[in-house]
């Protein structure tokens, strides 16, 4: 079997802002698949399988200081939905993207496999 990766989608009302944030913003490495539809590389990743009442999915960011990393995307002005809070595992946040799409973004306590 030769599984080469994995394809994550985010759905949002306002998809080209998104895009530009992530290229602009977050200068992700991307491709243009035609007509402005950009496909990006994402950073590392690592997968965690939780325990939950029913089957689901959630995006996170991960970064190495949540303080600096706040402070650097306000600047270039990413909202976020509350002051970074301490969970225990992590310092945590949500991003606000446009079109309301919220994304954590948290800075862990816990080995990282990346």
């Amino acid at each position: 079997m030769a599984i080469t990766g994995a394809h994550i989608l985010m759905y949002s009302p306002e998809a080209g802002a998104v895009r530009t944030l992530l290229r602009d913003e977050l200068g992700w490495e991307h491709v243009d698949a035609g007509d402005g539809w950009l496909i990006f590389r994402l950073p590392p990743a690592e997968l965690g399988i939780h325990p939950g009442e029913s089957a689901g999915h959630e995006l996170t960011f991960i970064c190495d200081n949540l303080t600096d990393t706040v402070r650097e995307l306000e600047a270039k002005g990413v909202a976020f939905k509350e002051a970074p809070r301490d969970e225990g595992w992590g310092m945590v946040t949500t991003m606000v993207l446009p079109g309301d799409l919220e994304i954590l973004l948290y800075e862990p306590r816990h080995p990282t496999a990346i």
